[in-house]
């Protein structure tokens, strides 16, 4: 606890404090997703304007086997769907990686009718100046977004990379949709390949990432949760995942790991940063924001405000830089890039639950 008071003091003393340097990867996670509903091309093309290095688009499939960008599977929360009557009867209840879930889901969309939908905003209690944008977004494809960033990279001249996470693989590939191969396809297509291409390919689950060790050169990130196992091999748990050996195992099949955040500031400091490049691995931490509920409940406090929450986020993220953190994904990449200083949410802070990565 005295790490976390003296680095609060430091915050507090300089409480808007620009990175001197910035050599960590930026990844805008799910766009610039502070300011505008996530996987939206207009959250992409923010982040991208904001001077993100990465923007990282979550990939599901619809029925006719197109892959689009949406958190999660299922669209009730970030889109209208469950005001569409025409849809109403899609409602359905499916096991998703082992967890009932009610609600609306892309696999059984075309991508003509899913595009009849709009975006909406995910967290509007949260961010509900966000919601202000409700109505006005389809559901992008990774065609749209690939065409987003190779405009970008003409029109910016400085390259934009792609960080596509694959959502729920097994139980995709299990009803006829093999995410990793149309993945590899579609970037082949686009013009990416090799080590050196601007790509990151992500998953929470081990099998998939193996698979596309053998079918691509691109790099591969295996995500790893503050507790609990993967998806496709429970006795897989995340915690063995960063041992000494969890670590060479990763390094045989992925080129980096993203971690929970609170694997590194929970206990901070500690050595992950280091046996992570020990064992030839990059890491990259997820995920910065700014509001003070999403900070790891051991570090909050009933009188700290938005601001405070700020600046301890943003002194914490520079000690990880300082210590080789080689990227962080934000919903905030101007906060990263010092586009501004002072836009700090003044907002009152619900409670927030669910899978918030």
């Amino acid at each position: 606890m005295k790490w976390l008071l003296a680095l609060l003091a430091m915050a507090l003393a300089a409480p808007a404090a620009a990175q001197a340097e910035n050599d960590m990867l930026i990844i805008a996670h799910r766009g610039a997703s502070g300011e505008r509903p996530e996987h939206t091309l207009a959250a992409y093309e923010l982040a991208i304007d904001q001077g993100a290095d990465y923007i990282e688009p979550d990939l599901v499939a619809t029925k006719d086997g197109v892959l689009v960008a949406r958190h999660e599977n299922e669209i009730s929360g970030t889109t209208d769907v469950d005001q569409r009557p025409e849809f109403a009867t899609r409602l359905t209840t499916k096991v998703i990686d082992g967890q009932e879930v009610t609600g609306w889901f892309t696999e059984d969309f075309t991508l003509a009718e899913l595009r009849t939908l709009r975006a909406r905003e995910r967290l509007p209690d949260i961010r509900p100046q966000n919601a202000r944008f409700d109505g006005l977004y389809q559901v992008p494809t990774l065609d749209e977004i690939v065409l987003l960033v190779r405009a970008k990279e003409a029109e910016t001249g400085r390259t934009i990379g792609l960080y596509p996470e694959i959502k729920h693989p097994g139980y995709f590939r299990s009803i006829g949709h093999d995410l990793a191969a149309m993945l590899v396809e579609q970037l082949r297509e686009a013009g990416y390949e090799g080590a050196d291409a601007p790509v990151f390919i992500q998953s929470f689950e081990v099998a998939p990432l193996r698979r596309l060790d053998t079918m691509t050169d691109l790099r591969l990130v295996q995500l790893i949760e503050a507790d609990g196992s993967s998806a496709d091999d429970p006795p897989v748990r995340y915690a063995d995942m960063v041992t000494d050996d969890g670590l060479a195992d990763i390094a045989g099949y992925a080129d980096g790991i993203g971690v929970d955040l609170r694997l590194l500031i929970e206990d901070w400091p500690n050595d992950l940063i280091e046996r992570a490049h020990a064992a030839g691995l990059l890491i990259h931490g997820w995920t910065l924001r700014l509001e003070p509920q999403f900070l790891p409940e051991s570090l909050r406090s009933p009188e700290m405000t938005a601001r405070d929450a700020d600046s301890l986020a943003m002194t914490l993220i520079s000690e990880l830089r300082d210590a080789g953190l080689d990227g962080v994904f934000t919903d905030h990449p101007c906060r990263l890039t010092d586009c501004y200083r002072d836009r700090i949410p003044s907002l009152p802070i619900p409670p927030v639950s669910g899978d918030e990565r």
